[in-house]
């Protein structure tokens, strides 16, 4: 095949929607996890990608790689055309006015991160307000803290109720004549809710606010059009909407991006360059500083092509039945609360398990162990948490090509959890606070001493999933630690469970007591407590805990947030060992 062949995609064929033969499109959904049939449920976090997307990125690098712009030769120009040609179908698919509004970026959170910086450095002045709800994403809060710590604007924030809804009078109240910024989400991430973004734009323009809509969980369930919501700036990432990672999209309306400055300088986002000035490239290159994701873009472009292959209407309406027979079935389960309960909903649940108390951790862990793959913690939203008063939740979020099975496997997963936990688990001991608290005794005569017993113990174990057993096990001999010492002072923050951690100065030793909602957390603190517990405040100090974590294999087989979760207990041991040395 030539290569001018190769630049010309064949259009693809429109099908009625059908969920089991879609499914046959996705590779890794015939796959099996623990010896079980995959069940895939945490499309919020990414999706699955279809043969068409697989395959356009191979025959990129297998037939059509170069890099693009300013190649005089055949194959330079085949990308170049592979690339703009992704850029124009990005823009027919929100329906942006024109190809030059699609800046591509690495996902949503550099998307957003390019306007706070270029937008925000160029036009907000300290006593300027930025406004953002209580429902965003980190990556939708964090960049706007950094912007208005720059230049000395104000973050407002839209309060929400208890069902997780934008409280739109309240909204209403925060737009004024400071109001120069609005940033919000088009549908949550962690509680599902579909916020009326139209009547947010409306009433942001009305007080002379530009608008940032988040896109990144909308794009993939509902038709998108940037001209009939007047969005100022639009933003989404390709791997949520069946592409490939490290690819995004940033839209913004001509004007308002030709008079932003560009946020990052090099190569193509040039006009000419001399030691004196520099003078920069018209839209869209501008902002796209040295070589971009090409493969990204050229894989989006497949998915796009593949989404709109099919029946949008049909597709929305396979997914709102089975979002509503999911969250039926799940109200059935005794016990399991789910989080988000906004009356207008989209694509994803997410629960908690109160009766008996299941820490989301431990519901991943054992519906992984069926096959199914849940998305456990705060979801990158803590300010959500903490409004709700939760450490973190489960979150099942669906696609096009999930179906009532799916859901049937979940919900009987979650019901046998249910069950065994009840039976099996022990009525939780809660001593009041009376008399003189018991805690662990010393389990050698120094740290090093108790690591190496623990070393020995874990080599004799043969794989991790042994490991991890023991590890679990270890969580279930703690002292118990009485409610009242359990508060704000003793949490240790940075955990996706619930954890405690009370410390005491026994002469020049340290004793503590700690507890957790999750098992395995439970079985990190007994670890500690072997090697902590009862020691000498110095030889705490002087301990090589990094060293010793990684020698048992825990550092890496723990999650991101399960290593963040032990880092916070090790560094308050540490600091309540530091304390007592420093007053010895």
């Amino acid at each position: 095949m030539s290569l001018v062949a190769t630049a010309t995609r064949s259009r693809p064929i429109s099908v009625t929607f059908d969920a089991a033969r879609i499914r046959t499109q996705f590779p890794i959904l015939q796959s099996t996890a623990h010896g079980h049939p995959l069940v895939y449920l945490d499309n919020g976090a990414t999706t699955q990608k279809p043969r068409q997307v697989i395959d356009a990125i191979s025959r990129y690098y297998e037939s059509e790689n170069a890099n693009i712009h300013r190649g005089v030769y055949q194959l330079s120009q085949t990308a170049t055309h592979l690339y703009e040609e992704a850029r124009r179908k990005v823009a027919a698919f929100i329906n942006a006015a024109e190809d030059k509004e699609i800046i591509f970026t690495r996902g949503t959170t550099e998307g957003i991160n390019l306007v706070a910086q270029a937008w925000g450095r160029e036009f907000l002045k300290p006593g300027d307000e930025v406004v953002i709800s209580a429902m965003e994403h980190h990556s939708n809060i964090v960049p706007w803290q950094m912007i208005c710590q720059a230049t000395g604007a104000q973050l407002r924030v839209i309060p929400m109720n208890d069902a997780g809804e934008l409280l739109m009078n309240d909204y209403a109240r925060l737009l004024g004549g400071k109001t120069k910024f609005v940033a919000v989400t088009h549908l949550s991430n962690s509680l599902g809710t579909i916020n009326d973004v139209n009547e947010i734009i409306r009433l942001a323009h009305a007080a002379g606010a530009k608008v940032l809509i988040d896109g990144a969980q909308w794009v993939a369930h509902y038709p998108t059009d940037v001209q009939a919501m007047d969005a100022d700036f639009y933003v989404f990432s390709g791997h949520k909407l069946f592409g490939p990672t490290g690819i995004g999209v940033l839209y913004g309306k001509r004007e308002i991006l030709d008079a932003m400055p560009p946020w990052q300088g090099g190569g193509d986002m040039i006009e000419s360059v001399t030691f004196e000035k520099t003078t920069y490239a018209d839209l869209p290159n501008k902002f796209e500083a040295g070589t971009p994701n090409i493969a990204g873009a050229v894989g989006l472009g497949a998915a796009i092509d593949f989404v709109r292959s099919l029946d949008f209407s049909a597709m929305h309406a396979h997914e709102q039945a089975l979002l509503d027979y999911a969250t039926a079935e799940l109200k059935k389960i005794p016990g399991l609360r789910i989080i988000g309960t906004a009356a207008k909903k989209g694509s994803l649940i997410s629960f908690v398990i109160d009766h008996p108390p299941i820490g989301s951790y431990d519901i991943g862990v054992a519906l992984d162990r069926q096959g199914i793959a849940v998305r456990t913690g705060h979801h990158c939203c803590q300010p959500v948490m903490d409004r709700l008063n939760i450490p973190a939740t489960a979150r099942a979020s669906f696609a096009m090509y999930n179906t009532r099975a799916d859901v049937d496997a979940l919900a009987k997963a979650l019901s046998t959890l249910v069950v065994s936990e009840s039976a099996n688990r022990p009525a939780p001991s809660q001593p009041a606070l009376h008399g003189e608290i018991r805690f662990p005794k010393p389990s050698a005569d120094s740290p090093d001493a108790a690591a190496a017993e623990l070393i020995e113990f874990f080599d004799f174990l043969p794989d991790w999933d042994a490991r991890m057993h023991e590890v679990v096990g270890f969580g279930t001999h703690l002292p118990a630690m009485p409610l009242e010492l359990k508060s704000e002072a003793t949490r240790v923050h940075g955990c996706q469970s619930t954890v405690h951690l009370f410390g005491v100065r026994r002469g020049d030793r340290l004793d503590f007591l700690a507890d957790s909602d999750a098992a395995l957390v439970k079985g990190l603190i007994g670890i500690l407590q072997r090697v902590y517990a009862g020691q000498k405040a110095k030889d705490v100090l002087a301990f090589d805990i990094e060293k010793f974590l990684h020698r048992i294999g825990l550092e890496d087989h723990l999650s991101m947030g399960r290593r963040n979760g032990l880092e916070g207990m090790i560094k308050k041991i540490r600091e309540l060992a530091a304390g007592i040395v420093a007053n010895a």
